[in-house]
């Protein structure tokens, strides 16, 4: 296991050398990963699982350890995965639409001209963050989860591959060396701009001995302005020689050729033959020089001018051997090759040169970001990607993105996992991010982006998202638009993400769950929203019943709030015609129902015995409900002042009332009298059948002043 893998819990579960004793107990460490992000329990228990209930308890009291693969991003980190994703983003529109054009548009000058602007993109946007953290800025720990420098690591390696592998179109061909000394100066800055002060600060800077080091590096790197400067200096040199010499070398340094003012490469070669042929002049000249006026005082010159004189010959022997003396790197070597050495190197050169350098001068292996550069100077972008990875995982998820669009890497998996390459590195940048719950939306844009393993984790993501609806709930300030049943908050951004991925079956299933939790705080007025949404029919129908079981337990008046709540709902599916009439017509009847109640509540009598009525003439009440409907006629029937009932309403109920009475003398009163007995607190179904013989009575009587009204009218 690499040491990157292994977990360190404080304080130890089981001591060191001491794991045998434990195996010898019966026992072993075990671990489960949490599904809500990517969190480890570590935890011991017992390798036989028929254990004695004394065993049990022993295991009950072992310690669980909860311990993080990664560490969750801070808020500097937070600036760069955020922000960065709006770059993929729209990067991964930008393929989306390759696949509506023709073939080989990917490759088109027009795409890859909007691939290395996204690839700057980053680039730029890594420089923030490297500047951001880089700054003294005062912080509550002191520190910062990543240094300038991890940041500064990420620049020089994104911009390389820009330069190596993102060429601007039509300059594919070009030599490279301009843009790769301009990315080795502004990346790794030599010499450094003190010693060039301290030089230019004194009277004969050719005392120093720095003098020449300094002087033979700002040649190497092409910082003619600080070359020019020093070597003006030389023309007060003691030597006649070496200022006859200088004066030669001045103009040369100022004319050698760069790619950039020309138009054409064939003038540029023509230009650099031309200046070749003046410095072996140089050379020549400098050979006349005799042994014994080659030194001054503090050495030999010429040597030294010897060594700027075969740089711009460009002698590899001399260019290796210089950046060696200076302390220089691999990177010098090459970058110096591809100006002096073979000015008109391509791209696809640097590989082979970078091969034969790096087999004299090897990277640091210690050093991720100079492996990265390595493998990318070679043309070896598996190899790149592998090291990215050990550097960060955003750089390799990003440098892999790219690259399989280039085609540098292949798109199909090589194994029988399944996953491509780039696939691979995204995904674990994406189980990165998912250490931190709160990052779930950029987590699964990342994992939507790859193939079917990668969807499908995104799934799971989305699956146990935290919805806060309990938060939602209890705040009295929360949005209007929530008690109205929208679907706002966490779970509109879940519900926005399945339909913008197309995971249809994963957004029922979110709703089906927010609607369960909303159950479990009485919400059932948005709950029933989230099961419309979910199309979730049976879910709808339990909630239903317990909106109803309000009223069997608590009585009407909580059960009025709750089935209120539900009417929105209702008007929508029966507008809609979404749902199967045995749902709709229960949800009809809570509705009904609930509003029967608050017109008694509100004393609208006339208009509740209407809406009584309604629930027997549209037969929307459940069989086992009959009985306490009718129940609640007997205020109307018997104590209004008004006759309140038509007689064929009067008798629609006598209907009613008659069958329940025949069906539970056939044996199925359980069908007609269960709610009833609950509603009173009966256990038996003979109290129930008291209770109903008050309603025969009351409509005996109601059919009585019926009778007296019609025989004293007009």
């Amino acid at each position: 296991m690499a040491a990157k893998d292994v977990l360190h819990l404080v304080p130890p579960l089981v001591e060191a050398g001491k794991f045998n004793d434990l195996v010898k107990a019966g026992q072993t460490i075990s671990s489960a990963l949490c599904p809500s992000d990517n969190t480890v329990l570590v935890f011991i228990k017992d390798k036989n699982p028929s254990v004695s209930e004394e065993a049990r308890a022993t295991d009950e009291e072992q310690p669980l350890y909860f311990a993080s693969l990664n560490a969750i991003p801070s808020s500097e980190r937070r600036l760069l995965l955020t922000d960065t994703l709006i770059i993929f983003t729209a990067f991964q529109k930008l393929l989306q639409s390759a696949e509506t054009r023709e073939p080989g548009w990917l490759q088109s000058e027009q795409c890859l001209t909007m691939i290395r602007k996204l690839a700057i993109d980053y680039v730029n946007f890594i420089k923030e963050c490297w500047v951001h953290a880089s700054q003294p800025i005062p912080r509550v720990d002191g520190t910062l989860q990543f240094t300038g420098d991890h940041y500064r690591g990420l620049y020089t390696c994104f911009s390389l591959f820009v330069v190596l592998y993102l060429p601007e179109p039509g300059y594919e061909q070009a030599p490279v060396g301009d843009e790769l000394m301009e990315w080795l100066n502004t990346h790794f800055i030599e010499p450094s701009t003190e010693e060039g002060d301290q030089l230019s600060a004194l009277d004969r800077p050719w005392e120093d001995e720095s003098f020449w080091p300094y002087l033979t590096r700002s040649i190497l790197r092409g910082l003619s302005k600080a070359s020019l400067f020093f070597l003006a200096a030389l023309e007060h040199h003691p030597s006649e020689k070496l200022q006859r010499l200088t004066s030669t070398v001045i103009p040369l340094i100022e004319s050698q050729p760069r790619l950039m003012n020309f138009t054409v490469e064939r003038e540029f070669a023509y230009a650099m033959r031309r200046w070749g042929d003046k410095v072996k002049a140089l050379r020549i000249e400098m050979d006349r020089v005799p042994e014994k006026e080659r030194f001054d005082r503090f050495e030999n010159w010429w040597e030294r001018l010897s060594d700027i004189v075969g740089i711009l010959e460009g002698r590899q022997d001399v260019v290796q051997r210089v950046c060696d003396d200076l302390g220089a790197d691999w990177k010098e070597v090459a970058v110096a090759w591809s100006i002096f050495v073979d000015p008109r190197m391509r791209r696809q050169d640097m590989a082979e040169v970078a091969a034969q350098i790096l087999s004299e001068m090897p990277p640091d292996p210690t050093q991720h970001e100079d492996m990265v550069h390595a493998a990318l100077f070679s043309g070896q972008p598996i190899e790149a990607l592998h090291h990215a990875s050990n550097l960060d995982c955003w750089l390799s998820a990003h440098l892999g993105d790219i690259m399989e669009s280039l085609q540098l890497i292949d798109a199909e998996p090589k194994d029988d996992s399944g996953i491509s390459l780039r696939d691979q590195y995204v995904l674990s940048y994406a189980e990165y991010l998912h250490s931190d719950p709160a990052l779930w939306r950029i987590t699964v844009d990342y994992m939507y982006s790859c193939e079917e393993i990668g969807q499908r984790r995104a799934d799971e993501v989305l699956l146990r998202v935290p919805l806060q609806l309990n938060e939602q709930n209890s705040d009295l300030k929360v949005d209007p638009r929530i008690r109205a049943g929208d679907i706002v908050g966490v779970l509109k951004d879940v519900n926005k993400t399945c339909f913008e991925y197309k995971r249809e079956n994963v957004r029922r299933t979110v709703c089906r769950i927010a609607a369960q939790a909303l159950v479990s705080d009485k919400d059932y007025g948005l709950a029933v929203s989230y099961c419309i949404s979910a199309e979730d029919w049976l879910g709808l129908g339990r909630i239903v019943d317990r909106v109803l079981e309000e009223y069997i337990t608590d009585g009407p008046q909580g059960f009025t709030q709750y089935a209120l709540a539900i009417a929105p709902s209702v008007q929508e599916l029966r507008a809609q015609s979404l749902i199967q009439g045995v749902f709709m017509h229960r949800l009809i009847f809570v509705v009904r129902y609930a509003r029967f109640h608050e017109l008694v509540q509100k004393r609208h009598y006339q208009d509740a015995a209407s809406d009584l009525m309604t629930i027997f003439v549209e037969g929307i009440a459940p069989t086992s409900w009959w009985a306490v409907v009718l129940c609640d006629s007997v205020q109307f029937l018997q104590y209004a002042p008004t006759l309140l009932f038509s007689s064929s309403a009067a008798s629609l109920l006598l209907q009613r009332l008659e069958d329940i009475f025949t069906r539970t003398s056939q044996g199925a009163g359980a069908d007609y009298l269960s709610v009833l007995t609950r509603v009173i607190k009966s256990k038996s179904e003979r109290e129930a059948v008291d209770q109903l013989k008050t309603v025969r009575i009351a409509l005996a009587r109601y059919f009585a002043r019926s009778l007296v009204s019609r025989g004293i009218g007009p």
